[in-house]
């Protein structure tokens, strides 16, 4: 009987709206049930909060994180109205990549039990279902579709479902247990010398049309054309017994052989083999998910980029050739060659990928494709690509933090996918790239040319309202209307007179000027705003102290700009001031006790802002301010009609925001003052400038 192969990610592109449905439904629940599935490898509770490594959180976190991120999602898309669990959809919803937004402080925690986030995701598997039998359709799902928040659930659970196996593959050995449905490869043999095959000069195609009908993230959308010089390749990934010369020669303790930041990495972790080789008295040994087995010396080595650059660079050394990782460039031009296509629905994979073989790698000599081995599947292969945005990328308005944090030259590509990689992952089109000391199930095989590994500017100076906001908070001020976050601040600063002035929380902070601003008055500040992309912008001025972008000028010139704290008389607060991501609709708990919270042309722009003002008094000390600015643009793309605060008729008569702001605050605060109008430019181009009134109130809180 041929078996149910894992669901791969549908096509949805078709005309049936309820067989439609039923694809979708399916989809969702094959895998939501196979990553479940997965943490039934943990033997204990206690497996589930202990960390397995200090740079992630708890596996109890990533048990949550993929079911709360339907939640958050689908609220955005606007297919349900209502959270089911605001603690454990602000808990769990960030945290992932080692950010300097990210908070993997236990202390800020008190993860609930298991059979907690159990009901927790039932209850959001029953929510999802009723949205896929009961939300309008229309087809074709695509991008501005609102059932695309659908697909990014169930495709960003099955990128978890990897990631989480390689957190379960470093945890404690007494804290994984082998089961049926993971089963690892047991076929093993002598490795093959490896050896190099020439690939002839081509060209590749980079980029997925925006009319294709699968899944796919933001950063495979867009278009590259690249001409690659010939090169040779390895023909098979390297192997554990040919990285093992490395680790004899002492390659680990050779300082010449890693670039200066693997060096740091190496000196920091102490290591001296592979992080999944363990040394045992009867000789070495391989860790498994689930199980250590004796080293297979035929399977891929499985390493972090740093790790294979200096392999690369050894074997240069051994070789006296240009030896050294692919790029993406090159390894499509692979790809093309094999004649690789996408994973069918029914038949098993011609390679060690979906799930379809086993639940591990397997020997380097199993899947021929052409004249190589592996090309896709088996383990990710690490390229000497840093990730960065195709011509025509375009962040998704529900989730704009995917991608462009890691347009940063520290997240280098993988391609290929490994034996678990599933759905969207096992594309051709895919595009991942982590930290460059990260571990996934990956390794690498490696080429010599002549030519460099060189790659676009990495940097995501093509995100125009990223410039703007930039300019518009760090910038020139234009027809003598003063800097507005910078205003905004120096009024809140004005009205803490008297009070105490220890916490203050920028709410909604974008790039972050006026948390800087605040924090001359102020011990400490903490700019939080939903936007990673945002968030990015002011981290790197706290790093740094400058910050580089462009600005349109008039249709493809632009001009170039570095704004510095130190010219802003800034400089001396960089280190009173901290980001972090996160809803102003459900703030993380630790987010309370502060003196004075700054809301700056927040309130229309959220889902739910009565959620946001009927529950900020409890973040806000007794005496506290709150201060809020906005134009009251209300636009139904932002925030539902029904959810608006006013700009209506009520009872005949008109009702305001300002009445609507009253009515919600008048419980817990008083109104210090008339309102106050502060205006503000953005510049668009050179010739084009947004010019906008924000009416300031200010409010203590009273009880």
């Amino acid at each position: 009987m041929t078996p149910v192969r894992f669901p791969r990610t549908p096509l949805l592109n078709g005309h049936d709206v309820r067989q439609m449905r039923q694809t979708v439904r399916d989809y969702f629940h094959a895998t939501f049930d196979r990553y479940e599935q997965l943490f039934e490898v943990l033997s204990c509770d206690e497996a589930y909060y202990r960390k397995p490594i200090t740079l992630r959180h708890p596996l109890i976190f990533y048990y949550g994180h993929t079911a709360t991120f339907f939640i958050n999602k689908l609220l955005l898309a606007g297919l349900i109205t209502e959270r089911i669990n605001p603690a454990f959809e602000s808990m769990c919803s960030v945290g992932v990549d080692e950010m300097s937004w990210d908070d993997l402080s236990d202390a800020h925690y008190d993860w609930p039990a298991v059979s907690e986030l159990k009901a927790y995701r039932d209850a959001v598997r029953a929510k999802v279902d009723a949205v896929i039998a009961n939300a309008p359709l229309t087809l074709p799902i695509d991008w501005s579709n609102p059932w695309w928040a659908i697909l990014m659930g169930i495709e960003h659970e099955r990128i978890h479902l990897e990631t989480s196996s390689v957190l379960i593959r470093q945890h404690v050995l007494d804290f994984v247990q082998p089961n049926a449905a993971w089963q690892p490869c047991r076929e093993t043999g002598v490795a093959p010398a490896n050896e190099l095959l020439a690939v002839a000069a081509g060209s590749v195609r980079l980029g997925k049309a925006r009319e294709d009908a699968r899944y796919g993230w933001d950063n495979e959308y867009g278009q590259r054309h690249a001409a690659v010089a010939a090169f040779q390749a390895s023909r098979y990934l390297v192997s554990n017994q040919e990285f093992l010369g490395f680790v004899e020669a002492g390659g680990y303790a050779q300082d010449a052989l890693w670039t200066e930041e693997g060096l740091g990495w190496q000196r920091f972790s102490q290591a001296t083999c592979p992080t999944f080789w363990q040394c045992r008295e009867d000789g070495w040994r391989l860790r498994l998910m689930c199980e250590e087995v004796p080293m297979p010396w035929d399977w891929p080595v499985e390493v972090n980029y740093h790790e294979a650059k200096a392999f690369c660079t050894w074997k240069s050394r051994e070789t006296g050739l240009r030896v050294r990782l692919p790029s993406e460039d090159e390894w499509y031009r692979l790809y093309d060659l094999a004649g690789l296509g996408e994973v069918p629905a029914q038949e098993p994979a011609a390679a060690n990928l979906h799930l379809d073989h086993w639940a591990s790698s397997c020997p380097v000599t199993h899947f021929a494709h052409g004249d190589f081995f592996d090309v896709a599947g088996n383990v990710w292969q690490w390229t000497e690509t840093p990730i960065y945005p195709f011509e025509g990328f375009e962040v998704h308005p529900i989730y704009d933090d995917f991608s462009t944090p890691t347009f940063d030259g520290r997240h280098n590509l993988i391609k290929g996918g490994s034996w678990i990689a599933c759905g969207n992952e096992s594309l051709r089109d895919s595009r991942y790239a982590f930290r460059r000391h990260f571990f996934q199930h990956a390794g690498f095989r490696y080429v010599v040319s002549e030519a460099e590994a060189a790659a676009p500017n990495v940097f995501y100076e093509s995100d125009k309202q990223l410039s703007e906001y930039a300019e518009f908070h760090y910038g020139d001020e234009y027809y003598g209307v003063p800097n507005f976050p910078k205003a905004l601040a120096q009024i809140a600063i004005a009205a803490m007179a008297g009070k105490p002035a220890r916490t203050a929380l920028d709410l909604g902070c974008a790039t972050g000027r006026a948390s800087f601003e605040l924090a001359r008055h102020f011990e400490h500040v903490t700019g939080v705003d939903f936007s990673a992309r945002f968030i990015n912008l002011g981290v790197q001025l706290a790093a740094q102290g400058e910050v580089r972008y462009t600005l349109v000028d008039e249709g493809e010139l632009v001009s170039y700009k570095t704004r510095r704290l130190a010219d802003l008389g800034l400089e001396s607060v960089r280190d009173k001031v901290s980001f972090l991501q996160g809803d102003a609709c459900n703030l993380k708990p630790i987010l309370t006790g502060f003196d004075l919270i700054l809301a700056a042309n927040l309130i229309d722009r959220l889902y739910d802002p009565a959620a946001f003002l009927s529950a900020v008094h409890e973040r806000l000390n007794i005496g506290g301010v709150l201060l809020i600015a906005s134009p009251y643009t209300w636009l139904e793309e932002h925030t539902r009609r029904e959810d608006w605060l006013g700009g209506f008729k009520k009872d005949g008569e008109n009702f305001t925001t300002l009445d609507g702001l009253k009515a919600l605050l008048g419980k817990h605060f008083r109104l210090m003052q008339a309102p106050q109008e502060v205006p503000f430019v953005i510049r668009e181009t050179r010739r084009k400038f947004q010019h906008t009134l924000s009416e300031v109130t200010l409010w203590e809180r009273l009880r």
